[in-house]
């Protein structure tokens, strides 16, 4: 529990200023991250198919199978076929 006294404070303060050195950070690093889409854009690629990779890339190879076999699945039922 947190009290009153100067250690907590200034152990507080220092955890308070780590944080917003690493929020300050993390905007940069969406900044930089908008820059490559706009890059990768600007020569001609899909950006939404960009980031779904990215997004596929991070899943589990398992987890992204089921997803695909379901995908596949679903659109199969309504008479559509997908890859």
């Amino acid at each position: 529990m947190l009290g009153h006294n100067t250690v907590e404070a200034t152990e507080l303060r220092a955890i308070i200023e780590r944080i917003e050195e690493l929020e300050d950070r993390k905007d940069d690093i969406v900044a930089d991250i908008k820059g490559v889409y706009d890059e990768a854009k600007g020569t001609g690629f899909d950006v939404k198919t960009l980031r779904k990779i990215v997004a596929l890339r991070k899943q589990d190879a398992a987890k992204r199978k089921e997803a695909a076999d379901l995908l596949a699945l679903y659109a199969h039922a309504l008479g559509f076929e997908f890859l």
